[in-house]
């Protein structure tokens, strides 16, 4: 199981009423950029949730919250809540909606500059053969 379908179902109907949203696939699930930074995602049959660093430590004392944790040192502004702390349409709201607010503190992302296309490389020109001698 890559990721649970239904909670990404019910995180996308939490951000509906945005249009800053974006929807990508990453760490084995998906996640959702709110104004171009990540806010909220799925992994598995957890929620990934992304908020200040205060909030992050004040919200570990809730029940099924874990420090989002992939590579054995847990990540600063990450949390997981686990599948019973996101089990119905309003636990996921509430979730989806503090990391949105977070987002929204965030600064603007800075579109990249268009790369120019690649100019095709120019083909040597062709060198004459030299003319073989006449005996």
């Amino acid at each position: 199981m890559a990721y649970d379908e239904a909670l990404a179902e019910r995180v996308r109907q939490a951000l509906a009423p945005r249009r800053d949203v974006e929807e990508k696939r990453m760490f084995g699930g998906v996640c959702f950029m709110v104004g171009g930074h990540m806010a909220v995602g799925v992994d598995k049959d957890r929620l990934m949730v992304r908020l200040s660093h205060e909030e992050t430590a004040r919200r570990l004392n809730e029940a099924h919250v874990s420090p989002m944790d992939f590579t054995g040192k847990p990540m600063r502004g990450f949390l997981f809540v686990a599948a019973p702390g996101v089990r119905t349409a309003a636990g996921v709201k509430r979730w989806v909606e503090r990391a949105a607010a977070h987002a929204g503190t965030l600064p603007a992302k800075k579109r990249p500059k268009a790369r120019p296309k690649a100019r095709p490389k120019a083909r040597p020109k062709a060198r004459p053969k030299p003319h073989a001698k006449k005996k």
